[in-house]
């Protein structure tokens, strides 16, 4: 278990003072961010949304470890990832929004002003909303970079429920036969909805599960963002070498699965050791103050500039016009077969006969 918050000054890590200053600021930035979510979608703005709160320090470890110019497969939960990676917020809630307001990242997509601003860009695809649907992608795009001779590695971010499908176990077989340079990155927050971890697997790990694919699985102290930077730092460079790696996230969310979700009537008393389970916006607050890298004002003014930035988004959502039903099936082929194109004209026509 690879853990620093309580076991190592920030001297003896990898990380410098100006990203662990960046890695709280994207913490905040993503709490600021879950919580505006949750209550717009309360008061009916979007129809539903999944919080993250509690792996918020585990989502920006991984993304700040990862290049520019790696690419990410996200699924409907890694937002804070995403926005540590420059994505603006008002894309995602454009998203939820069922919006088509935004182009997704990528070689030849256009460059934010909030990428340019951070520093950050690199490829993050659309979220994936079927459970582990984009990890055999993401294991394609590994295998094309080895054939073009790209030195990029993938990320491809799940939850612990997708190791119970079978996209999963593909992927994994497909990263190890063919050397891909995927980093899994897997958030275990020990529920998949409902189903605990041990009714949903009698592995003692997921991490080990990467075995009977032919490579390393690690495990790390997901509510500790310095320790997963260096893991998955560390994984990336060893994934570019042609050895993928499994990385297992112990984490825990604080809410609920969706807000559609009540996880009283399943969840009670969890028991879990008091580091998974421990805020990792205060956890890593306390210990950046204890090295002296932040002070004591950080994390409000942090939170100010960050609910500021939200009031920004949300009207640049809103303001987003309504998108077109045809633009549904505008992308999936170059030229639309005959029944499809039949498909598409239905849709609408039948948007037109509602208006």
């Amino acid at each position: 278990m690879h853990r620093v918050i309580g076991e190592r000054s920030l001297a003896e890590t990898s990380v410098d003072p100006d990203l662990a200053r960046s890695l709280l600021r994207d913490i905040v930035r993503a709490r600021v961010f879950d919580h505006r979510a949750v209550a717009l979608q309360r008061r009916g703005w979007m129809s539903g949304y999944p919080p993250f709160e509690g792996q918020e320090g585990s989502q920006v470890g991984a993304a700040h470890a990862l290049a520019d110019d790696d690419w990410l497969f996200p699924t409907y939960r890694s937002n804070a990832m995403q926005l540590a990676r420059g994505r603006p917020p008002a894309d995602i809630l454009r998203f939820r929004r069922g919006l088509s307001g935004f182009e997704p990242d990528g070689p030849t997509g256009d460059s934010t002003a909030e990428n340019r601003e951070t520093g950050r860009s690199g490829t993050t695809f659309t979220a994936a909303t079927p459970i582990a649907t984009q990890l055999p992608h993401a294991v394609g795009a590994g295998m094309a970079a080895t054939h073009l001779d790209a030195d990029h590695a993938v990320c491809a971010y799940l939850g612990d429920g997708a190791t119970s499908e079978g996209d999963f176990h593909e992927a994994m077989n497909f990263a190890g036969v063919f050397s891909a340079p995927v980093v899994f990155f897997c958030e275990n927050n020990h529920w998949a909805i409902s189903l605990p971890e041990e009714r949903q697997t009698r592995s003692e790990t997921i991490a080990q599960k990467a075995s009977a694919y032919g490579f390393d699985g690690l495990r790390v102290d997901g509510n500790d963002p310095l320790a997963v930077y260096e893991v998955v730092a560390e994984s990336r460079e060893r994934a570019c070498a042609g050895d993928p790696v499994l990385v297992e996230s112990l984490t825990y969310r604080q809410g609920a699965h969706s807000t559609s979700d009540d996880p009283d009537r399943y969840r009670g008393e969890v028991d879990l050791p008091e580091w998974r389970t421990a805020d990792p916006l205060e956890r890593t607050a306390a210990y950046l103050r204890e090295e002296g890298v932040v002070d004591d004002g950080f994390v409000e003014s942090t939170r100010e500039r960050a609910n500021a930035e939200l009031d920004e988004a949300v009207a640049a959502a809103e303001s987003t016009p309504e998108s077109d039903p045809g633009e549904a099936f505008d992308y999936a082929y170059a030229t639309l077969p005959p029944r499809v194109a039949a498909q598409r004209r239905a849709v609408v026509d039948r948007e037109r006969t509602r208006e």
